[in-house]
C-alpha cells in the first residue's frame, strides 16, 4: 500500500510541475522599457539536454535585418531574429521560475544573470550582474497570441 501511494504522489507531483512549467513555455512579447511598445517574439522552449532556451523568433519594429554588433564569438553580426538570448536555464519546480543560466542582451552585447518567472499571467525576466538578482532590472513580457 505505501508503494501505491509513493508512486501516485511522484505521478500527481511531476504533473503539476508540468503543468506549471507550460506557464512559461511558449510565445512572448518583449515590451521596451523606455516606450511601452511590443519589440519583438521570444519563443521559450526546452531542449532534449533539459535546458530550457529562449531566442528571439520575430522582430516587431526595425528592419528585419538587423544583426548583434556588440555581441562576441559567434554571435558577433548573428541576425537579431533567430538569436538565442536565454541560455542553458533551468526549471526551479518550488519557485515556479527559470534560472541558472544567462541572459544575452543584444543591443550591449553583454551576458547577465538571469531568472524567469510568471507573474500575474505575464512574464517576467530578471537580468543582473550577480547570481542574487540584487544589481539589476526586470523586463515585463505578455504572452503572444
Amino acid at each position: 500500500m505505501k508503494r501505491y501511494l509513493f508512486f501516485i504522489t511522484l505521478l500527481v507531483g511531476s504533473m503539476s510541475a508540468s503543468a506549471q512549467i507550460s506557464h512559461i513555455l511558449g510565445h512572448w512579447m518583449t515590451v521596451d522599457d523606455k516606450t511601452g511598445n511590443n519589440y519583438a517574439v521570444v519563443t521559450i522552449y526546452q531542449q532534449p539536454d533539459g535546458l530550457y532556451y529562449g531566442k528571439i523568433s520575430k522582430m516587431l519594429v526595425g528592419p528585419k535585418d538587423l544583426v548583434c554588433e556588440l555581441c562576441e564569438g559567434e554571435d558577433h553580426n548573428a541576425p537579431i531574429e533567430g538569436l538565442v538570448i536565454l541560455r542553458g536555464m533551468t526549471y526551479d519546480a518550488k519557485k515556479n521560475q527559470l534560472t541558472g543560466g544567462k541572459v544575452l542582451d543584444p543591443e550591449s552585447g553583454k551576458f547577465y544573470y538571469g531568472k524567469v518567472y510568471p507573474q500575474n499571467g505575464k512574464l517576467v525576466l530578471r537580468g543582473s550582474l550577480d547570481k542574487f538578482g540584487v544589481l539589476g532590472r526586470n523586463q515585463t513580457w505578455i504572452r503572444a497570441k
